[in-house]
């Protein structure tokens, strides 16, 4: 089925070639075929579409004096048109991406929970009453930042710019969004739903191109007064770099290496269950992809053999193959550095309990076993760099003190998990995790309303919950004197 959805880029309201016509075309990684072809936004575009957003944003524009109640009808106006759209987005995610049309699903679902969500935060957006000396009335207001630039990864392109776009336009901001170069289809879908649900010109605009060109013009323009950026480590400090050229203000969620710790009390059959998943869905490209298996030397073979079990019975799928559970990896070039990793986990010493290759009946896509490696110490490459890829390292631990120093000894801290019965070795390793996010006995799980974000060279700053509001607003003091 060929792609019939939309094509341009959109800016201020309307639906325009890119400057001169210049277009690049998207393949579907299960079929190493060429599915759509796209305008691809020029510096002179991304400058167009800031200036738009800019002039959206005013004090007495349509968006920023809109009644904040009418402004959460219109987010809610936005699920709705997602909703009413999601079987064909899922269908265009699944052949953009390689993700399988169940996950593409629970992604569509995850962005219309998320804009009812900050739909229902517009009118509670508030500042607070300082207590000071003297008589004086002193208090804080919350205001909207000004223009957002969002600039999304490929492994969630619809998934990752909702959870920015949702709190950045519930709390007055208008948006400049640049998805990946690589799959950057569903987000045009954005721009439909904001025609639909009546958003004034120039609110959100959506503008696919290079990363080299469009992603770094968003990024360093002077008129963007914040940066959302999802990627991989390296080029989130790059774009802290730009940013700060003109002191723009960036939330940045970067790589993982996230554990999960399995201690000898845990529901085994759970923590296998969950430890696949946690690895295995979207191929494992994911930043909180747990990618680390750290299982107590009493209970390691029977949890390895679950895993390997569950990794051998995985069906691979693809976009227009509703029975598969794992996809392919996204291209080419990504199918091949995983691959490269695997052999490096070979040559380090780590023992190949399962995969460990391209499937042999496979002869198109760019699709990697589920792969587990075994007899892996936390020096090696497989366990302290981020492979995003369906490849999972398995760590021995002998008690609670040594699981916590090998799950710490990582550059990053994003997310982690804890499979145990116990409570309080469910708290109290959770309290000497270095992560963000911590999970119990589920893995990975998040929502609308739970901050999202990591600690060290995991990120900066929160998506989602209430700390996202904070990120799209800027707090402003009033101080009267009353004498």
């Amino acid at each position: 089925m060929s792609y019939s959805g939309p094509t341009d880029l959109f800016i201020d309201g309307e639906w325009i070639e890119a400057e001169n016509a210049e277009t690049f075309t998207t393949e579907d990684p299960a079929t190493e075929e060429t599915y759509a072809t796209i305008a691809q936004a020029a510096e002179a575009d991304v400058d167009s579409a800031v200036s738009a957003a800019a002039d959206a944003v005013e004090r007495d524009s349509d968006w920023r004096s809109l009644e904040p109640r009418e402004r959460g009808r219109r987010l809610d106006a936005m699920a709705d048109a997602i909703e009413s759209m999601s079987d064909e987005i899922v269908r265009v995610e699944s052949r953009d991406n390689g993700k399988t049309p169940f996950e593409a699903s629970l992604d569509v679902e995850m962005v219309v929970d998320t804009f009812r969500y900050y739909a229902g935060w517009t009118d509670k957006i508030q500042g607070d009453e300082v207590p000071v000396p003297g008589n004086r009335l002193n208090y804080t207001v919350r205001e909207p930042v000004g223009v957002t630039g969002h600039v999304i990864p490929w492994n969630y392109p619809f998934q990752l710019a909702g959870r920015s776009l949702a709190p950045a336009l519930a709390c007055g901001n208008t948006a400049v969004l640049k998805p990946s170069s690589t799959t950057p289809l569903s987000a045009l879908y954005y721009a439909v739903a904001a025609e639909e649900a009546g958003l004034p010109d120039g609110v959100l605009n959506v503008v696919p191109g290079r990363g080299s060109t469009a992603g770094n013009r968003l990024v360093e323009h002077p008129e963007v007064d914040h940066v959302a950026f999802t990627g991989s480590t390296g080029v989130g400090k790059g774009v802290m770099e730009q940013a700060s050229q003109n002191v723009t203000g960036v939330t940045l969620e970067l790589g993982g290496k996230g554990p999960n710790i399995v201690f000898p009390d845990a529901d085994l059959e759970a923590a296998a269950a969950g430890c696949h998943y946690g690895i295995f869905m979207n191929a494992g490209q994911m930043c909180w992809a747990g990618s680390r298996l750290l299982v107590h030397e009493s209970i390691h073979d029977e949890v390895v053999e679950q895993v390997v079990e569950r990794a051998e019975a995985t069906p691979l799928g693809s976009g227009i193959d509703d029975d598969g559970r794992m996809g392919p990896t996204v291209s080419e070039s990504q199918q091949a550095e995983v691959l490269e990793y695997i052999e490096s986990g070979k040559e380090e010493g780590a023992t190949v309990a399962t995969g460990g290759g391209v499937p042999a009946d496979r002869d198109v896509g760019h699709f990697v076993e589920p792969t587990v490696f075994t007899d892996v110490t936390n020096d090696m490459a497989i366990a302290r760099e981020e492979i995003f890829g369906p490849v999972l390292s398995v760590i021995e631990f002998g008690d609670r003190e040594e699981a916590i120093e090998i799950a710490n000894d990582s550059p990053y801290g994003l997310m982690a998990g804890i499979w145990t019965s116990d409570l309080q070795t469910a708290h109290g390793v959770a309290d000497s995790l270095d992560y963000g996010m911590v999970s119990v006995n589920e893995y990975p799980v998040t929502q609308p309303q739970t901050p999202f974000g990591g600690f060290k060279q995991s990120g900066h700053g929160r998506e989602q919950g209430t700390e996202a509001i904070h990120e799209y607003t800027q707090t402003k003091n009033v101080n009267v004197n009353l004498e």
